[in-house]
C-alpha cells in the first residue's frame, strides 16, 4: 500500500507548529517545503487551533508470478498454498508404478528399476515429489536423463527459474539452456541419434505460451496476498496495541499550539506506554484538549475473518484441494471427509499423475526401443481404497463373465 500522504490544514503562519507531527507520523518528503521552525505556544489570531493527519487513497501491490516469487509467497510462506501443495505432491508421489508392453504386464521392466531410484541422491517418492512441486510452482518441470550403453541410468530435475527454452526461426523449441554455478549449459530438444535422449519437459496448459506451461498457484496469486496480506495486518495490529490506526486531534477551548516541551512529552509517553503487544488494552489518557480519532476500520467492518477464509478457499480451489481437507471453514460442497478424500485423488491426484505417466511412457520407449506404457497403481491407493473393493465386489458377483473377463475389468 502506498505511503499515507500527510495533510496540513495550517497556513504558512502555523506551519511551525506541525514539524514535530511530522517527524512522529513520517518524515516529509524531499519535494516538500523546509519546514520553519516550531514556535512557542500562544493564541493564533483568526486561525482555527486544530489540525489532524489524515491517510490518502492507496492502489494495492501485488507479489511477482514468477517461480521465486510464488515460492516466497505461497509455498514458503502461506500455509495453505503450503499444505495444499504438500497434499498433491505428496499423495501422487506415493502412487506405485505398472509397466506394461503391449497388454502384458512386464513386472520387472528396467524402467520401474529407473523410477524407483532415478539417482543417487534421491528416491522415487522424492523425485516425484519435487517434480510435481515444480510443476505447481511453475507449470513447468524438466528431467534430465543420464545414458549409459544407449539405456538411461539416471534421471535428474533441473529447477525450472533456471531454465530457458531457446525457440528456432520456425517457432519451435530448438533447444534449452541450464544455468547453475555460473555456467549455462546448452541441452537438445530432440535426441541425436537412437541411442541418447533428450531432456523431457512436462509442462501445464498455457493459454498465451506457446512453449511453457502455467502454474496453477499463479491463478491464485490475488488470494494469496490478500491471506498473506491479512496475516501481516493482524500481526501489525497485535505489535500495535491491538488498536487500528488513527490520529491523535489537538483541539484546545482557548485556541494554541503545542510547546516544544508539551509535544515531546506526549510522544514519550505515547510510545513507552501505549505502543507494542505488552501494552495491549490499556486505556489512553487524554488532556489538554487532546482527542483520538480512529482512522482504521475495525475486524468486524472488514470482515476480516471471512475475507480470509474466502482467500484460502480460492487457494485451495485454484490447485484442486477441497477446503475440508485443509480445515477451511464454511465450505458444504462435499457431504463428509470421505467423499472429499476420493473427489480430491479422482479429481485432482490421477490427472497429474496421468499425465505424467503418458509423457514418461512416451520419452521411455524411445529410448528402450519398444512400446512402453506406464501406468499407477490403482489398487494400491489408500484414498481409492473403497472405490477398488466396490468395483471388486461388482466384478466378482458377474457370473455372466468369464475370469479373462474379470481381471480385464478390474485392469489386470
Amino acid at each position: 500500500m502506498a505511503s499515507p500522504r500527510e495533510v496540513h490544514s495550517r497556513s504558512a503562519t502555523s506551519s511551525s507548529a506541525g514539524r514535530g507531527w511530522f517527524t512522529w507520523f513520517g518524515r516529509p518528503k524531499a519535494s516538500d517545503p523546509k519546514p520553519e521552525t516550531k514556535a512557542a505556544s500562544g493564541p493564533v489570531s483568526g486561525l482555527a487551533s486544530s489540525f489532524a493527519i489524515v491517510s490518502g487513497e492507496g492502489a494495492a501491490h501485488w507479489s511477482g508470478r514468477s517461480y521465486a516469487a510464488l515460492s516466497r509467497t505461497g509455498f514458503m510462506k502461506n500455509p495453505v498454498a503450503y499444505r495444499a501443495m504438500r497434499m498433491i505432491a505428496e499423495a501422487a508421489a506415493a502412487v506405485p508404478w505398472l509397466a506394461y508392453e503391449g497388454t502384458s504386464e512386464v513386472p520387472d521392466h528396467a524402467a520401474l528399476g529407473v523410477l524407483a531410484r532415478p539417482n543417487g541422491r534421491q528416491s522415487g517418492p522424492d523425485f516425484f515429489e519435487t517434480l510435481y512441486g515444480h510443476l505447481l510452482l511453475s507449470g513447468n518441470a524438466y528431467v534430465e536423463p543420464l545414458v549409459i550403453s544407449g539405456e538411461p541410468r539416471e534421471l535428474h530435475l533441473l529447477r525450472p527459474d533456471r531454465v530457458s527454452v531457446l525457440e528456432g526461426r520456425d517457432g519451435w523449441v530448438a533447444g534449452y539452456e541450464y544455468r547453475a554455478g555460473g555456467v549455462t549449459r546448452r541441452l537438445p530438444a530432440e535426441a541425436a541419434d537412437d541411442r541418447s535422449l533428450a531432456l523431457l519437459h512436462l509442462k501445464l496448459f498455457h493459454p498465451l505460451d506457446d512453449h511453457c506451461g502455467f502454474s496453477p498457484l499463479g491463478a491464485a496469486g490475488a488470494a494469496l496476498d490478500l491471506h498473506n496480506a491479512a496475516a501481516n495486518w493482524n500481526k501489525a495490529l497485535l505489535d500495535n496495541s491491538a488498536r487500528p490506526s488513527g490520529a491523535l486531534v489537538y483541539q484546545p477551548k482557548d485556541g494554541g499550539n503545542l510547546s516544544a516541551d508539551q509535544y515531546e512529552r506526549l510522544k514519550e509517553e505515547l510510545e513507552a506506554g501505549y505502543a507494542g503487544a505488552v501494552n495491549a488494552g490499556r486505556p489512553l489518557l487524554l488532556e489538554g484538549g487532546l482527542d483520538w480519532k480512529s482512522m482504521g476500520l475495525s475486524p468486524k467492518d472488514m470482515d476480516f475473518i471471512e475475507a480470509k477464509n474466502g482467500a484460502a478457499r480460492d487457494i485451495a480451489l485454484a490447485l484442486g484441494v477441497p477446503p475440508m481437507l485443509i480445515g477451511i471453514p464454511g465450505d458444504n460442497t462435499y457431504a463428509n471427509y470421505q467423499e472429499a478424500n476420493r473427489a480430491f485423488y479422482r479429481l485432482t491426484v490421477l490427472p497429474m499423475i496421468a499425465r505424467t505417466a503418458a509423457s514418461f511412457s512416451a520419452w521411455l520407449s524411445d529410448a528402450y526401443g519398444e512400446p512402453l506404457r506406464l501406468e499407477p497403481d490403482l489398487d494400491r491407493i489408500a484414498g481409492l481404497s473403497a472405490e477398488r473393493e466396490a468395483l471388486w465386489a461388482r466384478v466378482g458377483a458377474a457370473a455372466f463373465l468369464t475370469d479373462e473377463e474379470k481381471r480385464e475389468a478390474v485392469g489386470y
